[in-house]
């Protein structure tokens, strides 16, 4: 088997546990077409084996730091069974058939999304030795999970930095039906497009972050920025919102909101459906003076990379303060990032800017992490990527 030497010192981040080896900290590696990989300290100690990911930044990512323990089929079904276990252990997921199976590193699988909704699974094999093995990974999920089929949507731009191409499609079984109907721990049905929606097929993470806030829309005005197919928006209606304002720049996923909305018997609330590029509108209701008692802004990753992290805050910072112009005083602003590379504390720093040049006072009185299904390896911050705020603002 190939191996790779640390550099002097670059053992730390191993022993604690963290599963990527980065380009920098590799003092002697394999030959590029290389797959396991052991990773010894610079004078020769044994510390995980992983596996190599020649055109990546993040050289090795380590699946055990077990000496006897292989990476074969076993490997993927005891790691997928552990996570599986998990889950259905959670009470919040009693009477829930959507949820993360297997949230990669934070489950001991580097590479590896597992998501289930209903009967079917959709997955994202990352790295080039995950989508080496994607063989035994479906035979585990088939054995396990008994699905009616299995729906690769690896996320492209991750396959392109390890040199893969784009992987769409049946990987087992039959194809998901066009639209499909999930339910969420929450209780709230949502329709998906496992085909075409986004991430796997649709928005897990949010789920328990929808209900906390809509305990605060009775009675109010709301708006739902970066809405998609309304997962707030619809339990807004259920929380006894006066009128629901929903934005977003998709048709497809407007549409799939007016569907939702009925299917969760919330068509008697006033719905105003807007498609739009959210910056333009905020700033075209500041201009109109409209005012909102409660605006919710979810949208997607503002950074991909570490170099568009300026830019990312610069965004988040524009619609935040927009939104503060747009509240009446007393009005909730519920705030959201899912971009990994933004900090809690970078992001509450970007809102803390966006009150000052408001000239709002702002009370946090809740933070929002991701759903119980997308757990953080303590070993692995990286993986706490969605952080909100709800907050007062006067």
């Amino acid at each position: 088997m190939s191996s790779i030497e640390l550099k002097p010192g670059r053992e730390r981040p191993v022993h604690n546990r963290h599963p990527w080896i980065f380009s920098g900290a590799i003092a002697r590696g394999p030959s590029a077409d290389a797959d396991e990989v052991e990773i010894y300290s610079h004078d020769g100690e044994w510390l995980a084996r992983g596996l190599w990911s020649p055109q990546s930044q993040i050289r090795a990512r380590i699946m055990t730091w077990k000496y006897d323990e292989p990476i074969d089929g076993l490997y993927f079904r005891r790691r997928i069974a552990n996570a599986l276990s998990m889950r259905l252990k959670h009470p919040a997921y009693n009477d829930a058939n959507a949820m993360r199976i297997v949230h990669g590193e934070s489950d001991l699988i580097p590479g590896l999304i597992i998501d289930r909704y209903g009967d079917y699974v959709s997955v994202q094999l990352l790295t080039r030795g995950i989508d080496e093995r994607r063989a035994d990974i479906v035979q585990a999920i088939v054995d396990l999970m008994q699905p009616k089929g299995i729906f690769d949507r690896s996320d492209p731009e991750m396959r392109n930095l390890e040199g893969l191409s784009s992987s769409h499609g049946v990987l087992w079984g039959e194809a998901p039906p066009e639209t499909m109907i999930i339910s969420h721990p929450t209780g709230l049905r949502e329709t998906l497009d496992l085909d075409n929606g986004q991430k796997t097929g649709g928005y897990l993470d949010q789920a328990l972050n929808r209900i906390a806030v809509a305990a605060y829309a009775n009675g109010a005005d709301v708006l739902d920025c970066f809405c998609y197919t309304g997962g707030f928006s619809v339990a807004a209606a259920l929380g006894g919102a006066r009128s629901i304002t929903a934005v977003d720049g998709s048709a497809m996923a407007l549409d799939a909101l007016q569907n939702d909305i009925k299917l969760n018997g919330a068509g008697s609330t006033p719905l105003e459906i807007v498609e739009a590029d959210v910056f333009k509108l905020l700033r075209k209701y500041r201009d109109e003076e409209r005012r909102f008692d409660m605006i919710i802004l979810d949208p997607p990753k503002f950074a991909h990379s570490q170099a568009q992290v300026d830019r990312a805050t610069h965004g988040y910072k524009d619609i935040n303060l927009l939104a503060m112009k747009l509240l009446r005083p007393g009005g909730l602003l519920a705030t959201y990032s899912c971009s990994g590379l933004v900090s809690p504390d970078l992001f509450q720093k970007v809102i803390f800017g966006a009150s000052v040049d408001a000239q709002r006072d702002v009370q946090v009185i809740e933070r929002h992490t991701q759903a119980p299904d997308h757990p953080v390896l303590l070993s692995f911050p990286e993986g706490e990527y969605l952080k909100g705020l709800v907050c007062r603002v006067w």
